[in-house]
């Protein structure tokens, strides 16, 4: 009977093979091989196969006949490391478990050398190439080796100059930025207008809040847990992994809780900032920093419609980023507003509890069939994590490489395609062909439903919403309604349409979103010569690789213009890429003595038509839908429309002739 309770060097072969049948079978040969320097448990013969992206079966494409050979090698393979560590007498192989075990600790993975990891990079592959991305897999893929840990210190390279950098924001952007400046020597103070570290998954805490991106990936490539509990993590996991990853670092120290800043202002006579902040009691002080690191996100200030009446309404309304949990709604009448990503969430666990439900619906959303969304990960696998060294790394690596270019082929215009409004090319095309099937699908007994629910714009043109059939669920009960007319305003009762239906609630709860494009907004930000940067953008924000700005010497802004993904990647994979590039510019400025540096006007503005000419390119600049992607001057000012390969290489280390040395 197999027993997930005992480690490795205890476990049957039972257990061994029970375990083995519930694995992603390609990472885990990967990391046998890796462990036991034995490339035949990777042949040619069981390469994967990746024509189905992010296939479910989790067989990584292969036949039922490879699927057998693979499990027989891998069982093997795992009976070979516990008859080692019975050799050895080793007690356990715990490859971390806790919220954010480093790589290389005791038992983990160890490093590979650079040939045999190429070797099983392009096993991973399916057999292709992968020599452009080599060292970018070496550091997402973290063996035993934090390749991303800065190769300089202040010490070494200005001893005895004083250097401190404000960073403002201790979400996951902010936490990661303020460990790597910390690790190169450099005084660090965080300043979190909450009272504790998270960002948007400390203040979003609605019902079924949950990530979107698998959180093996969704996760610092250099912390990582093997015991993750779900694979797309709830809140609480996540804001539990950014607590403990604060509290292994000793990050607590560095951070000035409930402390927001209202204004930054260069001294150009010392090209240092003066911040002014509003501390936890109200009291207002100011603070010099020689550098100032942005990290408040895209999605953290809710966005309320502009809608007649709002604050008229006679019972509680509240946006679902800011979530009255003192207000109850069993048996209530609700009314929801919006349908998009976190409304997605948490309208299926209203239903649950409304006596009766509205949702207001101005645009359908496309659905990305994704089964396990709301699964636990399973004992099997959670054993196979702890006790085969680096399969967790090889796991999260192989989704990485399945995402690196994702399926941003299909996000691309063909300019001869000739789709009208719902494709941009016939790759597009197909992919609305299977995901308006899967909305077919779900709505098989609702078939009334159907001209509301199937969108009618490009695929990728909006955010994906991950579905395992809860949306379906939802809008399949008695109790709830979907309702597509327009509204008028909000009255002491409801909401009115413009058909001039009232439609009475006890309770608004408003799912419309985030101000994206409002960036740095509230502060008040003003750099050489006196210039205000929200006066500069003018409501269309723009900066260097999303980083930097001209007139903003030494201000870095982390998830900035541009650095939203949408077809590949995760943010967490950015905010890396930014903070290295971060660090690289301290460093060249440290090592040369200047004060500050600046992007030229000329770098800068080539550098964002070139973007811009590309998101006209891409579904979401394409398409006329309604969407969070483009500001209010029509522009996409949040996505990259590039490869990942591409922003990494962009961020190795600045190009200084791109930059003014002040």
């Amino acid at each position: 009977m197999p027993d997930f309770e005992r480690d490795l060097e205890d476990a049957d072969d039972a257990t061994i093979e029970a375990a083995v049948a519930q694995a992603l079978l390609p990472p885990l040969l990967a990391a046998l091989a890796a462990d036991l320097d034995d490339m035949e448990l990777v042949p040619d013969r069981l390469l994967p196969d990746l024509s189905v992206p992010m296939d479910p079966s989790g067989t990584g494409g292969l036949s039922d006949a490879q699927v057998r050979e693979a499990r027989e090698l891998a069982a093997e393979a795992v009976r070979r490391l516990r008859s080692r560590h019975a050799d050895a007498g080793t007690a356990g192989t715990d490859t971390g478990t806790g919220a954010a075990a480093e790589a290389g600790g005791p038992g983990g993975p160890k490093p590979v050398p650079v040939e045999r990891l190429r070797e099983l990079l392009a096993f991973l592959s399916g057999g292709g190439d992968v020599d452009g991305y080599l060292e970018l897999l070496r550091e997402e893929l973290n063996l035993g080796e934090d390749l991303r840990t800065p190769s300089w210190s202040l010490a070494e390279l200005a001893p005895d100059r004083p250097f401190r950098v404000a960073v403002i924001g201790a979400g996951m952007s902010g936490l990661v930025a303020a460990h790597r400046l910390r690790q190169a020597g450099l005084d660090v103070v965080v300043l979190e207008k909450n009272d504790d570290v998270g960002g948007t998954w400390y203040e979003n805490t609605y019902p079924g809040c949950r990530v979107d991106v698998s959180n093996h990936f969704y996760s610092y490539s250099f912390a990582q847990r093997t015991d993750w509990p779900d694979y797309f993590s709830p809140q609480g996991v996540l804001l539990d992994y950014f607590r403990t990853f604060a509290d292994d670092h000793g990050l607590r120290e560095a951070i000035r809780f409930s402390t927001e800043v209202t204004s930054l202002v260069l001294d150009e006579a010392t090209m240092r900032w003066e911040l002014t902040v509003q501390g936890p009691e109200g009291t207002v002080e100011t603070l010099d920093a020689d550098a100032v690191v942005s990290a408040v996100g895209q999605l953290n200030r809710p966005n309320m419609p502009d809608l007649p009446g709002i604050d008229g309404f006679d019972g509680p309304w509240f946006h679902s980023a800011r979530w009255r949990h003192d207000v109850g709604l069993k048996g209530k009448r609700v009314i929801v507003i919006g349908t998009g990503a976190s409304a997605a969430q948490f309208i299926p666990e209203v239903a649950k509890e409304a006596g009766h439900l509205t949702v207001f619906q101005r645009t359908p959303a496309w659905f990305l069939p994704t089964p396990d969304y709301h699964d636990a990960v399973k004992p099997e696998v959670q054993w196979l994590f702890r006790n085969v060294p680096g399969y967790a790394n090889w796991y999260r690596y192989f989704i990485f490489w399945q995402n690196v270019e994702g399926v941003r082929a299909a996000a691309i215009v063909d300019p001869d395609w000739d789709g009208g409004e719902t494709s941009v090319s016939a790759i597009n095309d197909g992919a609305r062909q299977i995901l308006t099937a899967y909305i077919h699908m779900q709505f098989a007994d609702m078939p009334e439903l159907l001209p509301d629910v199937v969108p009618q714009y490009p695929p990728f043109a909006k955010r994906f919403i991950r579905d395992n059939g809860a949306w379906a669920e939802a809008l399949r009960r008695d109790d709830v309604d979907l309702v597509t007319t327009g509204i008028a305003g909000v009255t002491p009762a409801g909401v009115a349409t413009v058909d001039g239906e009232v439609h009475e609630a006890d309770v608004i709860i408003y799912g419309t979103g985030f101000t994206a494009s409002d960036f740095l907004m509230p502060m008040k930000v003003v750099g050489r010569d006196g210039v205000e940067l929200h006066e500069r953008w003018k409501g269309d924000a723009r900066a260097m690789l999303g980083i930097t700005l001209p007139r903003f010497p030494n201000l870095f802004l982390l998830y900035g213009p541009n650095t939203n993904i949408v077809v590949n990647g995760s943010i967490t994979y950015f905010s890396e890429c930014e903070v290295h590039y971060l660090l690289g510019c301290l460093r060249e400025l440290l090592a040369s003595g200047a004060r500050a540096l600046e992007p030229t006007d000329a770098a800068h503005d080539a550098y964002n038509e070139r973007v811009d000419a590309q998101n006209l390119q891409m579904a979401w600049g394409a398409s006329k839908v309604n969407s969070w992607y483009k500001n209010a001057t029509g522009r996409s000012a949040q996505n990259w429309p590039f490869s990942l390969l591409e922003y990494w290489q962009q961020t190795r280390s600045p190009d200084l002739s791109q930059y003014d040395l002040l």
